[in-house]
Order: structure tokens, then sequence, then C-alpha cells
């Protein structure tokens, strides 16, 4: 199931994407609580696709590919290296990346990202599929800068958790094995990462294992499971998209800060 949450004559709705992208079959209630059809269909060119989860908590993983850890010219970390977005950072499908006005350098990076469905407490990773929801793409937008400035004194929020800096969907992809799909990332239509999640250091249910060792996992939490190597920087005028198998494609233009 490909699970799409829209608004179309000024309702919301979660529903089903029907092969071939052209109609989303409406359903009542939500993934979390329980939903059912309700016997209409909407035509995809009437409706505004949203970001899937509404203002999630959304956890991200560094430097869980070598890859990545190699271009960045760190060692592999002793410990998985957690931080946080806010959830005002969520944009959706089409929705602009906004470069800020005092920005110098800031970066992609696609990610495949988890969606709690059930809530999870001290769960092991032979247990973690039981409390997926499913999954969806992410872009981890990333203000360089900053970043860096703050990392040196072991923090990390404003450098990754700026307004729209969490582009997350199209959808919510239900009984997907997450252990070797293929994700590429384009900027301007070329391709600038080009990876499996083969390649994940802590493959998905070691990242919902340990964090529920720490802290209870919440239906619509979401998880960022690091990017591979190729992260690069963005300007206004491009265009992201991150593709992974049997998800779709997360397509976002950057634009530039207007105040």
């Amino acid at each position: 199931m490909r699970i799409v949450r829209y608004v179309v004559g000024g309702e919301r709705h979660y529903g089903e994407l029907e092969s071939g992208d052209v109609g989303i079959t409406r359903f009542e209630g939500d993934p979390y609580t329980g939903f059912s059809p309700t016997g209409h269909v909407d035509r995809v060119g009437d409706v505004v696709i949203l970001p899937p989860v509404e203002r999630p908590r959304i956890f991200g993983f560094a430097y869980n590919y070598a890859s990545h850890v190699d271009e960045t010219d760190r060692e592999l970390p002793e410990v998985p290296v957690c931080f946080m977005k806010p959830s005002t950072a969520v944009v959706g499908p089409g929705d602009a990346i906004v470069y800020p006005s005092d920005g110098e350098l800031i970066h992609f990076e696609g990610e495949l990202v988890v969606v709690i469905g059930k809530e999870a407490r001290h769960v092991k990773p032979s247990e973690a599929s039981g409390h997926i929801l499913g999954y969806t793409c992410g872009n981890d937008v990333s203000d360089r800068i900053v970043q860096r400035k703050e990392s040196a004194f072991g923090t990390l929020l404003i450098g990754k958790g700026q307004d729209t800096f969490a582009p997350l969907g199209p959808v919510i992809a239900t009984d997907l094995d997450p252990s070797g799909l293929a994700l590429t990332t384009r900027v301007n239509g070329t391709v600038m990462q080009s990876a499996s999640t083969a390649d994940l250091l802590l493959p998905v249910p070691d990242l919902v294992s340990y964090l529920s060792r720490y802290l209870t996992l919440l239906p619509g939490d979401v998880i960022m499971t690091g990017t591979p190597s190729g992260v690069g920087p963005i300007r206004p005028g491009d265009e992201v998209e991150v593709e992974i198998e049997g998800i779709g494609v997360l397509r976002n233009p950057v634009v530039a800060e207007s105040r």
C-alpha cells in the first residue's frame, strides 16, 4: 500500500495511491488508529499532496553510511550519532526548500525515512517491524556553516532544523523490505547520490531498537536513517529529487528566502 495524505475541497484525507498514480482511494480514519475505504476516488490532479506525516517528531542518524563518513574525513562513530529536527522543518512533495538569506553553504542529503506506526519502548531488533507503519523519502537539508560551528560545541539544531529543512514524501510505502533499496538523489536531473540501503551501518531494525531503548517512540514519529556519500550544495533555482525504490520520487524546488 502507498498511503498519501492530501487535501481536496478544503478537507484533509488519507488515501491509497492507485496503480498508475492517477487516482487516490479515499479513506476515513487514519493509519495509526485504523482506516477504511469510503468508496470515493479522488483524481490526483484535483488534490494537493501533503507531507505524509503531520508535524512529526523527527529523529536523525548521522554518519550511518561508511561512504559518507569517508567523505567527511571522520572516524566511524563509537555510538550512534543522533539528532532531532523540529516538526516545523517538514514540507511535502513539491513544496519549496527555502534557502536562508544569510546561508552560505546549504547541502542536500537524500535518505530513507522510517514512519513509526505503533508505540515502541524497549523493542528488540527482531520486533521492530511490528512497530513500523512504512517508509518514505526524506531530504535532510543542512546548513554546513552553522552545523560545523554548533558541532564544535556539541550541539546540532539550527544547522539542520530550519523551516523547510525536512522535505518528506510523497507516500508512506507499507509492506516494504528496507534492507536493500536503491536510493538516488538528483539535482537538476544530475545524479549526485546512488546507493543502497544495504550499506547502512545500522540497519532499520537496529535504529528503531536503539531509540526505543532510551525513549518511547510514538505513532507518527519519523526516523531519518542517514545519507550516503555524494552530498553537495544547492542554490536557489535548483530542483532536488530523492528517489527510493518502492516508494517514489520526492521532488522539491529551492527558492531564496524573502523578508
